[in-house]
């Protein structure tokens, strides 16, 4: 049977429009507002909240209302501002002229059975209800607003996306419209029925074919699946894209450094949506969760009163957490789970006195919660100022003209037709507007809204309230521009007779795609590509009082047109902290801070957040608090001893005012003085025989490049440049090779003089001036070589090195060729080496003058010298290299002007007497 009537379905005609729709008597609605028009705005409140019973199946479910309403009085307001702005388009001609518009109000209770109801008689309601059943055309809904949210929105995106009208485009074509009615079809059979539909109508014929249906605009719905694609293609938000919001909570956190957080949820769809989206964006930011609550805030009628708030008698995860800043999403209706949280949390700490709970929180509540305070104070008598400080996410909003004078034009009897106020009315003054209830006071009726404190009502617009405003607006303006598109028309209703205007609602749609205007406060009113409002975001700051009232301040904004990272905006200075906490802004952390000169080392089986601070390694510095890592100083710098600052390294050269310096300037003053007061007290007994009987002209020669020598230690003073580096090693070397030449001339002309006296002894021609020379100039030119080979190649030059002392910067001269510098010494050594080997053997000559004894012992104190030399040069750095070569220098010299030239002198100055042909001649073996 019902198959056969799906295969009729398209043949039915729309005479059904005139049939008369049975009675019924379904579930009752006790709260219904509808003011008549020639268009009609459905909506949605979210205004009372009914504590329903489980269904039993063993009762109807029309006496399963439990009459104890919760009134939310402040959400009276947006129905107020539904009102307000109709009418104001009622009363400006300009805005749709020659059509009045009406309204019709129903609120969902916060269940979804009583949603898909209510949505069911926005559609199809006269007199009675009859789901399905279009019974003449009494009211033409063009649009719904609602709902506040996301569950709400989806049960009634579910409703009015089932409910299209195919009807031709070609006024020829044959295809005959149909409605549904008299019979109530479920969802899954609808789906069914579509389906079915579908394959009736061949594609060719389909796509002739337009859908209809009432345009959803939803003031407090963040839902992005129900129109994010093609199944609710008429749903659109009169609130801002959630993923602003979304970057805002995080800019937040980073903003105030706060990486360890709370977060708590429904546990509902929409609650899981936000933790697979916030959760990675958190891992990204460095931030961690400190736990995840999941909570069911729905509320039951049941004999076992803790079943009914579904909260279990312990206390709830952030009272124990050390998380400062806890996050919360949801709707509304999530504040009554929070109340009761609140007063298990004190009931357990009268229990439990010793067991402690960390009351001062940063509460950080998305756009969904708007706080119902008052009423769950009321209702609860909960501590208010727990929450104080809380940091919401509020729709943007303005305060629109004559606003606040219609609020204080409102009274129990100013319409008739308004079915929330009496409610709203007695919950709000506390007060009776009938005489059933004998124990409660009378209401005069000359109460005023303005008279109740702001958290109970405010008179300025709420962001809620604003969003329903500019609903309102969005369909009115959709409606203009169809009016002067042509459009709107005249219809004949059941009488025959022409109604005075209809519009089909998908007609809408279109319209309302590409809606821009600036509502009466300046603001622009635009829905994006996804049906969402371009705007951005406000954010406030909750201060309570000791007379548990409260307020909302704006402490900064959300822009989406900013730069990437720069949406959020927000001024500290406004921002009043929850009064426990001893600094502002509060932490948020797994563990405290750690200080300067300390890095973080992740705690093993925690999150990455939890970290112990360990002091930073040797080199290495932290100078802001809870670095991530220990960074190095520049090259130029090292840390202090606290690890938290780098300072400057100090210049290390050999400069000419330190104290190592004048020493050595001195001393080269003073063996430069000696070397010339020897080399003068020789030319001054040149015509001695002691002068005379060791080679004048050698000894001249030696004592000249001593002189030199000591003089070249002065090239390794003072900061070291270009000049300075190309000299310092060479002349050292060079003026060193021919003295150690002139030595070994020396030595060599000893032995062959001795060699020559002996009878037949060939070896006479070979002594004289010319072969010491010889020995001179051809020892010192393989030096001179050496020296001009390293400077062409790999000359030495100015540097600095910064690593080997920690706190110093060494200025010197890089060597260019370290192997060069090594042949220059090595050189050195190897005419040492000969010198000393020639001298040891020719140390036992019998010659009264011989040299060859003192040549020796010079030899062993150069060699000495120079050996120790190499191991402490390698070991020291800085100027104390500089230091040790200059003492190696000097060392070496004065060992060779000391041991050669001292007896010498001791006879020409002490004992003139010996230094004459006669001694020389008595004296000889």
């Amino acid at each position: 049977m019902l198959l056969l009537l799906l295969l009729l379905l398209p043949n039915i005609v729309s005479q059904g429009q005139s049939a008369k729709c049975a009675t019924n008597h379904p579930v009752h609605v006790p709260h219904e507002w509808y003011e008549p028009g020639d268009l009609v705005i459905g909506a949605m409140a979210s205004h009372i909240y009914y504590i329903v019973r489980m269904v039993s199946f063993k009762k109807h479910p029309s006496q399963h209302f439990i009459d104890a309403p919760l009134v939310l009085t402040k959400f009276y307001q947006q129905i107020l501002a539904l009102v307000f702005a109709v009418d104001e388009i009622n009363e400006n001609p300009s805005t749709l002229p020659n059509v009045s518009l009406g309204f019709h109000i129903y609120d969902s209770y916060y269940d979804s059975k009583m949603t898909y109801r209510n949505t069911l008689d926005l559609l199809f309601k006269s007199h009675h209800f009859v789901p399905n059943y279009r019974c003449g055309i009494q009211k033409n809904v063009i649009g719904v607003i609602g709902g506040l949210s996301s569950d709400t929105s989806w049960c009634m995106a579910n409703v009015l996306g089932l409910f299209k009208i195919p009807q031709p485009l070609n006024k020829r074509d044959k295809t005959k419209q149909y409605i549904l009615c008299g019979i109530y079809i479920p969802s899954s059979l609808c789906m069914f029925t579509v389906s079915l539909h579908k394959r009736m109508f061949p594609p060719s014929q389909s796509k002739k074919l337009l859908t209809s249906g009432s345009s959803q605009i939803s003031y407090g719905s963040f839902e992005p699946a129900i129109n994010y694609g093609t199944k609710f293609p008429s749903f659109y938000r009169m609130v801002p894209n959630e993923d602003l919001q979304y970057q805002g909570i995080i800019q937040l956190l980073l903003h105030f450094r706060w990486k360890w957080v709370g977060l708590i949820t429904p546990a509902n769809e929409a609650g899981e949506r936000f933790l697979q989206t916030i959760e990675p964006m958190l891992f990204k930011n460095g931030i961690c969760s400190a736990f995840t609550e999941r909570v069911k805030p729905n509320i039951h009628y049941n004999s076992n009163l803790l079943e009914m708030v579904d909260i279990k008698i312990k206390l709830p995860s952030f009272t124990t957490s050390k998380a400062n800043a806890i996050l919360l999403h949801g709707g509304s209706r999530f504040s009554i789970w929070l109340a009761n949280a609140f007063i298990v949390m004190e009931f357990t700490q009268l229990l439990f006195p010793q067991k402690k709970s960390h009351e001062g929180k940063v509460w950080i509540t998305t756009t969904q919660i708007d706080f119902i305070l008052y009423s769950l104070q009321k209702k609860f008598n909960f501590n208010i100022r727990i929450l104080h400080g809380a940091i919401s996410f509020a729709i943007h909003s303005k305060e629109i003209h004559n606003f606040k004078d219609f609020l204080q034009r409102i009274y129990p009897h100013w319409t008739e037709t308004d079915g929330f106020i009496q409610d709203f009315w007695e919950d709000a003054f506390s007060c009776s507007l009938s005489n059933s209830t004998l124990s409660a006071t009378m209401c005069t009726g000359e109460e005023m809204l303005e008279s109740l404190p702001a958290p109970f009502f405010e008179m300025s617009m709420t962001g809620h309230s604003y969003s329903v405003y500019n609903a309102v607006y969005a369909l009115a303006h959709a409606l203009n521009s169809m009016h002067l598109a042509g459009a709107i028309r005249k219809r004949r209703d059941a009488k025959g007779e022409l109604s005075p205007q209809y519009v089909d609602p998908w007609q809408l749609h279109s319209f309302l795609q590409r809606i821009s205007f600036n509502n009466s406060a300046g603001d622009e009113i635009a829905l994006n590509e996804y049906g969402e409002l371009a705007a951005g975001f406000d954010i406030t700051n909750l201060v309570t009082f000791p007379n548990k009232s409260y307020v909302r301040v704006k402490v900064g904004s959300l822009d989406p047109q900013a730069p990437p990272g720069k949406e959020l905006s927000i001024n500290e200075d406004r921002i009043k902290w929850h009064r426990r906490f001893t600094k502002v802004p509060p932490l948020s952390l797994c563990n405290a801070n750690c200080h300067p000169g300390h890095g973080k080392k992740k705690k093993e089986g925690e999150k990455f957040c939890c970290y112990d601070c360990d002091p930073c390694p040797e080199g290495m510095i932290s100078n802001e608090k809870d670095m991530e890592t220990c960074i190095s100083c520049p090259a130029d710098q090292y840390p202090n001893s606290g690890q938290d600052l780098c300072i400057p390294k100090i210049p290390n050269f050999l400069a000419f005012d330190e104290t190592l310096a004048i020493v050595s300037t001195s001393s080269v003053l003073l063996f430069s003085m000696i070397t010339i007061l020897v080399l003068s007290i020789f030319i001054k007994h040149r015509n001695t025989a002691i002068v005379k009987a060791n080679n004048q002209s050698l000894t001249y020669g030696l004592l000249i490049s001593l002189l030199l020598c000591f003089l070249s230690s002065l090239l390794f003073i003072g900061k070291p440049n270009m000049v300075t580096c190309l000299l310092r090693q060479t002349a050292f070397g060079i003026v060193f090779s021919v003295a150690l030449s002139s030595i070994l001339a020396k030595t060599i002309l000893v032995v062959l003089a001795f060699m020559a006296t002996k009878p037949g002894s060939n070896m006479r021609k070979w002594v004289g001036k010319e072969l010491a020379y010889s020995i001179v100039f051809s020892c010192s030119i393989v030096q001179v070589g050496i020296c001009v080979l390293w400077l062409a190649t790999s000359p030495p030059f100015p540097d600095v090195d910064m690593h080997s002392m920690p706190e110093e910067i060494i200025f010197l001269c890089n060597e260019g060729s370290v192997s060069m510098f090594y042949c220059v010494l090595g050189y050195m050594g190897f005419l040492a080496t000969i010198s000393f080997t020639v001298a040891f053997l020719a140390r036992k000559l019998p010659d009264t003058f011989n040299e060859a004894k003192f040549i020796t012992f010079s030899m062993l104190v150069f060699c000495s010298v120079w050996l120790s030399f190499i191991p402490t040069y390698l070991s020291t750095r800085g100027k104390y290299m500089v230091a040790v070569e200059i003492f190696s220098i000097f060392a070496s010299g004065a060992g060779l002007l000391a041991c050669i030239f001292t007896p010498k002198c001791y006879i020409i100055v002490v004992r003139p007497d010996l230094n004459n042909r006669e001694q020389l001649t008595q004296r000889k073996v």
